[in-house]
Formats: structure tokens, sequence, C-alpha cells
């Protein structure tokens, strides 16, 4: 088993039990990198060629729109992370994607992973259920979003997510849950 992949083949044997060989496939079929910190990944217009898994460090998607940061999701260790529709459709991103923190990254590119499918099905059956899980927590942040008052979403992004209050910027964690910094000001102020 490939050293340092701890996490991400705990992650994987979450899903389910891939096997040893199909497991090693995996792993040695990406590649590692760092990203200090402002570096992105992925940056808008660009095909996002690289599905990315944090071993290290705190990553943020977002988009500009009329010259304003827009905040779409935080990804720590033991996330996937990329532009998926980018990914998926081999088309050009609407987001950027950038460390927040220096970060330490397994990544494979698209077409090795195209690939891997072709190789051994056990794989593509655990990507399906990576984007399964990808599109449950996508649509829950979405539904969490528009039903949730601004305290109730702030309440529960610091009881699931704390990390994300501790690192990122205020402005940032505003942008995320759809509220203005005044608004986040007030109601860390009064918990």
């Amino acid at each position: 088993m490939l050293e340092n992949a701890s996490k991400l083949t705990e992650t994987l044997l979450k899903f389910t039990d891939l096997g040893e060989k199909s497991l090693n496939l995996f792993l040695e079929s990406g590649f590692k990198i760092r990203k200090n910190k402002g570096e992105r990944l992925i940056t808008a217009g660009e095909v996002a060629d690289c599905l990315f898994f944090v071993e290290k460090g705190f990553i943020r998607s977002y988009y500009l729109r009329e010259e304003k940061d827009i905040t779409i999701s935080f990804s720590l260790k033991g996330d996937f992370i990329t532009s998926m529709s980018s990914f998926i459709l081999q088309q050009p991103s609407y987001e950027n994607v950038e460390a927040i923190e220096e970060a330490s990254l397994w990544a494979i590119k698209h077409k090795d992973l195209m690939n891997l499918f072709h190789t051994d099905q056990k794989l593509e059956h655990i990507y399906r259920l990576v984007l399964e899980h990808y599109y449950i927590r996508i649509e829950e942040e979405l539904i969490f979003s528009k039903f949730k008052s601004t305290k109730e979403r702030y309440l529960n992004l610091l009881h699931s997510r704390p990390e994300i209050i501790q690192k990122a910027s205020v402005g940032q964690i505003a942008s995320y849950l759809d509220m203005s910094i005044e608004t986040l000001s007030r109601i860390r102020a009064n918990i």
C-alpha cells in the first residue's frame, strides 16, 4: 500500500471495500501536489482536468459576479474537491478553487480516471458513490440555505464544521452563508 495514503484510503473505504488490488491501482494512478496559500487549483474559464483529495490544508471554491467574490464551498482534510461540472463535462469552469492555507493534495487526471474505469469496475462504482455523496452534500447545503434563518445557518456551520469558522475570513463565511458581513458580525456578537 502507498505511503501517506492513509486518509485517502480511509475515506475510500468508508464507501465500500475496494480490495487491495483496486485500491492500489487507484492510488498509483494519481500524484501528489502542494499548493501555497492563495494558489489556485482551478481557474474560472479553464477546464478542471483533475479531481483532488485534500490530505492537508483548507480549500475554497468561489466565483466572481459583478466583481463580488461569492464563496460556494469549503473543503477540508478528507474531502474531494474539483469544479464538478467542469470535471465531468470537460468544459470550462465557472468557479475558482484556491488554497486558503498551504495544502497537500492527491490528484488524478480526468483521462487517467476514465481509463481506470475501463480497467476496474469497482473503481467506477466507488466514483459513483463519491459523486452521490457530493451531490447529497450540495443539495443539503442548498436546502439549508433557503429554509434556515441567518442565525440558524451560522450556528449549524459552527457546530457541524467549526474548522471553517476558525480558518476562513469573516467575508468568506458571510458570502458562503449568503449574508452580509454586518449581519454575521451581529450574530456572532449575540452568541
